[in-house]
């Protein structure tokens, strides 16, 4: 009870901080103006861009699909490969973070991530409580669509990144630390590295680091995020000698198939408007996860001596994870190419998680850390003007340059995400305690932390 008084207490706060600074500071810009209004003969100024109704209808749509990708596509996805005796607790890690990160976004997130940049390092707090991110466009990110609909499509990446770490933790993690570490880990690192990557005047994006939808931000945050935790958060209990099978592959194939299908808005979505290059991005994920579900499935076979069913699904994250970054300045074949060799990746790396020995519960790290880096990386070599002439060719394309900058962007959001969580982590570990006792464990986390079963029976 008093861990959960504290987390309670934290969380309040934060929400409670930007909920009071957002109408302070939104009338001291009323009543207090930079400078009083005086006469000019300057001309006026130009008509604002005009809000295209097709623009609009696509980044609505795509931010829909995003949402479907956390709840209910990556909540079934987990929840069927973990125990039963899990499912429902698996399944709230997502559900639950669908809200608890809108609220934050809207908050503090958007203005820290999106909002006036300081120093390279991170947006100002100038558009916390969503001053300023009204119905009109904002040309720095989209000039055809509503402020708005840019913010709530860019929340539903804030939303994903973190519920994606809850896959290494998986079946052991109390519900009030989770609860915790999700809020400080998306206000604390996601928000920088999203600033970073995206936000104008962000280092990563001044020094010309490509990435179309999140390979750095999200995919190597996430995986990144995820091996810090399992190796702060130890194995479950009786891991690895006791077998601890998916309960329920139907759910997660299910769940895979949903994220295939939302990926289109995540990775389409991030051209910002219903434009040829939105045809690309759509074109290159489908085919470039096609090539990874193949791969995987037939190393595997070619491996293990079967196909599966669970090794397919995985295939195909994998090659979402790998095109993400690179769908918007790749061709079909380079995608295909991408593809297959993340699906071989990734692959490889979850087999070798065995031999490392940390318990990386649903293959955070193999899938999204592995997938995301060869993703980024693979930017810098296939990347070509010929489809994103805004961006710059990568290195098979005459440019070395571009493969250097990548190799940057990859090192800097590894070093931030792992530091950030290993030292979130333990702080919460201090307050609150990071994992439920043997005897909870041992009945799981349904019942343990939330008194019900996923099933009747």
């Amino acid at each position: 009870m008093p861990q959960r008084r504290i987390v309670n207490a934290v969380i309040l706060l934060i929400f409670a901080g930007a909920l009071l600074y957002a109408p302070v500071a939104s009338f001291a810009q009323e009543v207090l103006p930079d400078q009083p209004a005086v006469e000019t003969s300057t001309p006026a100024p130009p008509a604002p861009p005009k809000i295209d109704s097709g623009d609009t209808a696509w980044m609505l749509t795509s931010s829909a699909l995003v949402l479907l990708m956390t709840a209910p596509g990556l909540a079934l996805f987990y929840a069927g490969l973990v125990r039963r005796k899990n499912a429902l607790g698996t399944i709230m890690q997502s559900f639950i973070t669908l809200a608890l990160i809108s609220v934050q976004w809207a908050l503090i997130g958007y203005s820290l991530a999106f909002g006036p940049d300081t120093g390279g390092i991170i947006g100002s707090l100038a558009w916390v409580g969503l001053r300023g991110v009204g119905l009109d466009p904002n040309p720095d990110y989209a000039a055809t669509i509503p402020h708005q609909a840019y913010m709530i499509y860019q929340m539903m990446f804030a939303v994903i990144t973190p519920a994606l770490i809850t896959g290494a933790v998986a079946e052991r993690m109390k519900f009030s630390a989770f609860l915790l570490f999700t809020l400080l880990w998306a206000t604390l690192i996601y928000d920088p590295l999203a600033h970073w990557v995206w936000g104008v005047g962000g280092w990563l994006r001044k020094m010309g680091a490509l990435d179309f939808a999140g390979g750095t931000a999200v995919h190597i945050s996430s995986g990144i995020s995820a091996l810090a935790a399992a190796l702060v958060m130890g194995r479950r209990r009786g891991h690895p000698g006791e077998p601890m099978p998916p309960h329920n592959l139907t759910m997660t194939v299910t769940g895979a198939a949903l994220l295939w299908f939302g990926w289109f808005g995540f990775n389409a979505g991030s051209a910002a408007a219903a434009n040829r290059l939105a045809v690309n991005a759509f074109v290159v994920t489908h085919l470039a996860t096609a090539a990874a579900a193949l791969a995987w499935m037939l190393i595997e076979w070619s491996s293990r001596g079967k196909p599966t069913v669970l090794g397919a699904a995985s295939g195909a994250v994998a090659g979402l994870v790998a095109i993400t970054p690179a769908s918007g300045f790749v061709g079909p074949m380079s995608a295909m190419a991408i593809g297959a060799v993340g699906g071989i990746l990734c692959y490889s790396a979850c087999m070798l998680k065995a031999r490392l020995g940390y318990d990386d519960s649903l293959d955070v790290v193999g899938v999204h850390g592995v997938g995301g880096t060869w993703g980024a990386l693979a930017t810098g070599l296939f990347a070509s003007k010929a489809i994103n002439p805004d961006a710059a060719d990568g290195l098979f394309f005459g440019n070395p340059h571009q493969f250097v900058v990548q190799v940057i962007a990859v090192l800097a959001c590894m070093v931030l995400a792992f530091v950030g969580t290993v030292i979130l982590l333990k702080l919460i570990d201090a307050l609150v305690g990071l994992r439920v006792s043997d005897e909870d464990e041992q009945v799981g986390l349904d019942l343990s932390q939330h008194e019900e079963n996923a099933y009747g029976f």
